[in-house]
């Protein structure tokens, strides 16, 4: 048996009886209270849900089972003379909770390998769309094609214990994360460079492949590629593409389909448009200012010009960080090691310095720190990968390995459908009463 399989498969029989225990014993122990302003809006830091896959503190940043970005960077296994972590490594830990070693992490990398090819009628299907169609709705469409290869869909239709559901749901999970970036660079491909596709090199790794795939031949790329997988992978279960992943898998929707479902969550620019949207308009407030790199004096006034006129800063701000967000950080200090005279980076790190303070001042943003979202873009573009719109396929690559690892657990632990009650405004009308 494939070694993360067997792994995983030891964590589910005592995570099945914690379970259990703290259902029997605690069930009916009251955890938070919902307020109205929280029925009102969006449920915002209602405890309703449980993931152990990572967690989310306001003034920590994300810990993926545990363990900060910084830690992963450091501690997860690399390819030879590598100075980033292996997303094969982060989704061995994401699934079992533990570092795996580094001939763990290499299985994964065959694993993978073993599984990629792309069969011919996904590609038919994103080929047929106009070349003009958003890149996430060829993704969206492409991984609703993969479905015919649902291990999950197929043994359900046979008929399978409810304690079996995991282990074809982590079949899918592996299928899908195998052969997600082919899709993602078949699409890049398809649409930006008249079809003209490059075929995997096997003696690559998942993100090496993929970037050499798209056609970045670049070894800092390939490092870009490694980092962006592992810190994009996953933001806790309640943001929109995690909670929709979760959602419609709790109906028993099979992970190609339930995947499909948080990539369409993903591309909202609530969600993860936002990062080609905060590139577009740095661009334009480097056209407005009609200079390359402003002083901070002339970025000072820029902003405030925004801000007056009623617009927002896009790119900083969170709904649940109130600190700059671990993620900026990290794509921060790989640019400062990179590309530190690259002329948008060098505007992205004094909007990091300049914008704060205008915020704070203000006065009408309760965090005003920059977010994942303001710096990747700088990053991506620096490596000629200036093709805004497909910024959040690649998004949507990694964060597949968080929500799917999510979904293997959710069906190991028996999690039920999920149905939350919807009250009316005259219902709470009558409770404040």
């Amino acid at each position: 048996m494939f070694s993360l399989k067997s792994a995983l498969a030891e964590k589910i029989g005592p995570m099945r009886e914690r379970v259990a225990s703290l259902r029997k014993e605690h069930g009916d122990k009251v955890i938070g209270e919902v307020t109205v302003a929280q029925a009102l809006g969006g449920m915002r830091s209602v405890k309703c849900m449980v993931s152990d896959i990572s967690a989310l503190d306001p003034l920590e940043g994300i810990r993926f089972r545990g363990l900060t970005i910084p830690e992963c960077r450091e501690r997860l296994p690399k390819v030879p003379n590598g100075t980033e972590p292996l997303p094969e490594a982060l989704l061995w830990l994401l699934m079992t909770g533990d570092v795996p070693s580094q001939e763990q992490a290499d299985e994964v990398t065959a694993e993978l390998r073993k599984r990629s090819e792309l069969p011919d009628h996904v590609r038919k299907a994103v080929d047929s769309l106009p070349v003009d169609t958003h890149p996430m709705t060829m993704l969206t469409v492409g991984i609703g094609a993969m479905q015919t290869e649902s291990e999950f869909a197929k043994r359900y239709q046979q008929g399978m214990r409810k304690e079996e559901y995991w282990e074809p749901a982590f079949e899918d999970t592996m299928t899908i994360m195998a052969q997600l970036p082919v899709l993602a660079s078949h699409i890049y491909r398809h649409k930006y460079f008249d079809g003209k596709h490059i075929g995997p090199d096997e003696s690559l790794d998942w993100a090496g492949n993929f970037a050499h795939m798209m056609g970045v031949e670049n070894a800092n790329f390939k490092k870009l590629m490694r980092l962006y997988m592992v810190i994009h992978s996953d933001h806790e279960a309640g943001n929109v593409s995690a909670h929709t992943t979760h959602l419609v898998g709790s109906a028993l929707t099979d992970p190609f389909l339930s995947l499909a479902a948080g990539i369409n969550g993903l591309a909202g620019p609530l969600h993860g448009l936002a990062n080609q949207e905060v590139l577009r308009w740095i661009q334009n407030l480097r056209e407005q200012m009609g200079v390359e790199v402003p002083t901070e004096e002339q970025l000072e006034k820029a902003l405030w010009d925004t801000l007056n006129a009623g617009q927002v800063i896009p790119g900083f701000g969170h709904a649940v960080l109130r600190k700059t967000d671990p993620r900026y950080m990290a794509q921060r200090e790989f640019a400062l090691e990179y590309l530190p005279e690259d002329p948008l980076f060098k505007l992205v790190s004094m909007l990091f310095n300049v914008a704060p303070r205008v915020l704070s001042e203000h006065g009408k943003t309760k965090n005003p720190w920059p977010n994942v979202d303001s710096h990747s873009g700088c990053l991506l573009v620096h490596f000629g990968v200036d093709q805004y719109d497909f910024y959040t396929v690649l998004f949507g690559v990694s964060r597949a390995m968080g929500v799917l690892c999510n979904l293997v657990w959710s069906r190991a632990l028996g999690f039920p459908l999920e149905r939350p009650k919807s009250v009316t405004t005259d219902w709470l009308l009558e409770q404040v009463k």
